[in-house]
């Protein structure tokens, strides 16, 4: 364990008993032990403690302990912490048991919704039953994953135009609305996620009539936000929590409660997030969902059709014009490429236009009905996004400090103004909550250093803990390099790549994992491997995620071929999974507008940009997809990196050592020589350890 911080984070904490903060009256969400006399977090995660009593698999360890200490103290203190726990450290428990004990109110937020539902519904009940804590707690989602009852009634009303599969599934929702007590689109399996009915039957931000619903007093967005604002603890997800935080900076009304601390699980994802939340954006999809949903209002409307229609199907028809204009540039870029596009200017001019009569003639009808006020707000709040975006002047001299710039896909486009530094606008927000702020992620620094994500999140001296995973890596894994490969910007990269890690295959039997920082690389490696193995092969894009992982496990020696999303959040534990291949080092797209230019201000002040900030993020990013190896004190495996730069280049030092230490070899016999050694093992395969 390795602990860089100005605060002795070994030395007693004060002694910190639950005491609820209030009268609780939702017995059904609470338990009946008192747990006032437990003393500190040691105690409790000892070997004497109650976790060690009451669940079979739990062992003690020190570095949760020590994480649990140092949460316990920057609750009471208010302090902002950076406690980076290696995989297997017990990260989840090392931060509840200090949240339960606390008797404040804390929201408690992760990197994504599966693993939102995993602490809400498997470890938070857990922790609680064990300490006996008598706290209310509480799960909110973003409101597209919550069942609208306006939408789904209206939909209901046009469904006779709808095809049999998707007219099967509305049936099914309406079933399901008639039972579901919480709305979330998670119970319901029959309908997969993403299904085109799902938009239809649930609101965005921009279509939500509010308080004016006929269903107000029944809608499960309303309901869950109401259990949220009474709750102590309150589980949300990234997207969720900036969302919230991002409305208000803006002086809107608030989803979330206020809060004595927030702790950030996956923060590593943090600093591209908030970037998001903190950029004004305007799709194609938001104006024509607002035209759609203005027709729809029209409907027994007398005369609002004949005033709306023609304006309706004119801005329809620009938004296609600048769709077309857009086509032939690279699928992201800055907004300079596109007004430097000819018919560029006119084609936006047109949009600014069109939707500025749009709103004039929504004026005109919002007293007729709730819908027509709320689409009159929308198309108004639409309109300024736009103005922000496209007459902005690109100079951020003067004060806008925004990258703007746009993104296409193959039915739409988007606009963005995103901030050029997001250290002011997270150092503001943190300042106003006037909270503790917890980050803790497997992935925070880069050989030890937290200044990049420091730097990126405006932490101004944050107190820092390195917390090494417990994994004995000197004897359950290997780090191998396969030699002679060329530079991974040759044509035939991934040829020789393949040519490399077939023997690695063949001595693992399949059971591997190869992870590609682009879908070329990805799709040409698949084409080398089909008919070229014996094993099943699971290429992303071919199932949804979760099914091919499913999948995956099921098959017992499959190789799964993944790109960005399977880098990180990925958990296979046991013989199913022995090697991990990274084809090359996941420096970011060149392409990305808003990176160009942070690099470009980082050159200006001085700052060399590749060192201070692309090898840092990237090797961050080699930590998560290394992470997918090794996820349980019984795992084995081989991790294999292809780009001969790590040895090649001088910060490839940097890459080596931000890995768990583990032998590195670039003879193939030690490899097959490992797999052998586990073939013939027969060690005892036990449970995990809990949390």
């Amino acid at each position: 364990m390795v602990e860089h911080s100005p605060v002795d984070c070994q030395s007693p904490q004060t002694s910190v008993r639950v005491c609820p903060r209030r009268s609780l009256g939702d017995t059904a969400s609470m338990m009946d032990i008192d747990s006032c006399d437990i003393d500190d977090t040691d105690a409790v995660l000892g070997a004497e403690g109650p976790f060690a009593r009451e669940l079979p698999n739990f062992a003690p360890r020190a570095a949760q302990q020590a994480m649990a200490r140092a949460v316990t103290q920057a609750i009471a203190q208010r302090e902002t912490l950076i406690a980076e726990a290696g995989t297997g450290t017990g990260k989840t428990y090392a931060y509840l048991v200090p949240a339960l004990l606390s008797g404040e109110r804390i929201i408690i937020s992760t990197g994504t919704k599966a693993l939102q539902d995993q602490l809400y519904f498997r470890d938070l009940p857990r922790v609680r039953a064990v300490l006996g804590a008598r706290v209310k707690t509480a799960l909110l989602k973003g409101r597209a994953n919550y069942l609208c009852l306006y939408r789904l009634d209206q939909t209901v009303h046009e469904g006779v135009n709808f095809e049999p599969a998707l007219a099967a599934q509305l049936a099914t929702v309406r079933a399901w609305s008639a039972r579901t007590r919480r709305g979330d689109r998670m119970e319901l399996a029959e309908v997969r996620e993403e299904s085109l009915l799902w938009p239809r039957v649930t609101s965005t931000a921009e279509n939500c009539l509010g308080v004016e619903c006929a269903f107000f007093d029944d809608c499960h967005v309303v309901q869950a936000r109401r259990e949220a604002q009474e709750a102590d603890i309150v589980v949300v997800n990234h997207h969720l929590l900036f969302a919230d935080l991002a409305l208000k900076q803006e002086g809107f009304g608030e989803i979330l409660p206020d809060a004595s601390a927030f702790i950030l699980d996956e923060a590593h994802q943090i600093p591209e997030l908030a970037g998001q939340f903190f950029s004004q954006s305007i799709s194609a999809r938001q104006l024509s969902e607002l035209a759609q949903d203005a027709l729809t209002e029209c409907s027994g409307m007398t005369g609002a059709l004949g005033l709306l229609l023609e304006p309706i199907e004119a801005l329809q028809d620009a938004l296609r014009r600048l769709r077309l204009v857009i086509d032939g540039l690279p699928q992201r870029g800055a907004f300079q490429l596109l007004e430097q596009r000819a018919g560029a200017g006119e084609a936006l001019h047109q949009l600014s236009e069109l939707l500025a009569v749009l709103v004039d003639l929504l004026a005109s009808q919002a007293e007729r009905s709730r819908g027509f006020a709320h689409l009159h707000e929308r198309a108004q709040l639409l309109v300024a996004r736009l103005e922000r975006i496209v007459d902005q002047p690109a100079d951020t001299t003067q004060g806008t400090h925004d990258v703007r710039w746009y993104e296409h896909y193959p039915r739409g486009f988007a606009l963005y103004a995103t901030p050029l530094d997001l250290a002011l606008p997270m150092r503001a927000m943190r300042e106003r909550t006037q909270a503790a702020w917890i980050h803790t992620s497997a992935t925070l620094s880069v050989a030890g250093d937290f200044a990049h994500f420091s730097r990126q999140l405006g932490l101004d001296e944050p107190r820092t803990l390195s917390l090494e995973s417990p994994f004995d890596y000197v004897r359950q894994a290997l780090c191998y390099l396969p030699p002679g490969l060329p530079d991974p910007g040759s044509r035939d990269h991934t040829e020789r790549l393949m040519e490399a890690i077939l023997p690695v295959l063949h001595a693992s039997h399949g059971r591997a994992f190869l992870l590609f920082t682009s879908h070329r690389a990805l799709r040409r490696a698949a084409e080398l491997l089909q008919d070229r193995v014996p094993w099943p092969l699971f290429v992303q894009g071919t199932a949804p995620r979760p099914r091919l992982l499913e999948e995956f496990r099921a098959s017992g020696h499959g190789v799964l071929l993944g790109a960005a999303s399977f880098w990180e959040g990925v958990d296979v534990v046991g013989e199913a999974l022995s090697v991990v291949v990274i084809d090359k080092l996941p420096f970011a797209a060149p392409d990305d507008p808003v990176l160009m230019a942070r690099l470009d201000a980082l050159q200006q002040s001085g700052i060399n940009p590749f060192m201070g900030w692309q090898v840092p993020s990237a090797a961050i990013a080699l930590k998560q997809g290394a992470g997918r190896l090794i996820r349980d004190v019984h795992d084995r495996g081989v991790l294999v990196l292809c780009d001969p730069r790590i040895t090649g280049k001088g910060y490839g030092k940097l890459f080596l050592a931000s890995l768990p230490r583990m032998p590195r070899t670039r003879e193939l016999a030690v490899v097959q020589g490992f797999f052998d050694e586990i073939s013939g093992s027969a060690a005892a395969i036990t449970a995990p350890l809990a949390e």
